[in-house]
């Protein structure tokens, strides 16, 4: 194990697994939506993760009324993914962190983010990038290259953190650094960091930049 240092103007964090233990309830609702179409899970639940339901039913069911699909996960995600925990260590890090130092960029539509945060007792953030504001949702870049633009920054100066596949590539075609959280192994070599979860991570304000010590560095990590 190690200890690594990174710097950002600015952190853009995925929701689901990375601030919010959900990997359960988004399963149990996509088990459900499959149910409901007569479809095995199991395709499903292979791609489902860190990826908007748009471009998981536009591969998997095309022929069906995307807009009428979405409404209706948004709702069975409202009612049953049951109570939302917080990841270890993510409320003491985001509320000793100024609101206009981090964005949330979710595949989750708007109305699921906040209403996920704020039953893991989490805060709201200052700028939201849902899946219901891009037109290309992860693995695409557009959703981190949206965070940064409103933010006013160069993806560059945006430190990602991200536990899945489709978020990681997503970040990093966008040209912003990123650390995985939690796995049981490490998704894309080009990763600048990977911890189990926040209680790895301290952070330092400056006047300008975020310095962030990761501890616990997996040995794997090819830095």
């Amino acid at each position: 194990m190690s200890a690594i240092t990174l710097q950002a103007r600015a952190l853009l964090l995925d929701m689901d697994g990375t601030l919010v233990k959900s990997t359960a309830g988004v399963e149990t609702v996509w088990r459900l939506w499959c149910q409901h179409h007569g479809r095995a899970p199991e395709p499903v639940l292979a791609m489902c993760h860190g990826v908007r339901a748009k471009e998981v039913i536009e591969a998997l069911a095309p022929q069906l009324d995307i807009a009428q699909e979405m409404a209706r996960l948004d709702e069975l995600e409202l009612v049953h993914t049951g109570v939302a925990e917080p990841i270890e260590g993510a409320g003491t890090l985001l509320y000793g962190l100024h609101a206009d130092r981090w964005a949330l960029v979710t595949s989750a539509s708007k109305r699921v983010a906040r209403d996920r945060l704020a039953d893991a007792g989490l805060p709201q953030p200052g700028l939201m990038v849902g899946g219901d504001d891009v037109v290309r949702g992860k693995p695409d870049p557009e959703p981190y290259l949206l965070a940064a633009s409103r933010l006013g920054l160069d993806p560059a100066d945006c430190l990602v953190f991200e536990d899945a596949k489709a978020g990681i590539a997503s970040a990093l075609q966008a040209g912003c650094q990123v650390v995985q959280i939690g796995g049981d192994r490490l998704l894309n070599a080009r990763a600048s960091g990977w911890v189990n979860d926040w209680r790895q991570v301290r952070i330092t304000a400056e006047a300008q930049d975020l310095r962030l010590t990761l501890s616990g560095q997996r040995e794997c990590l090819p830095v």
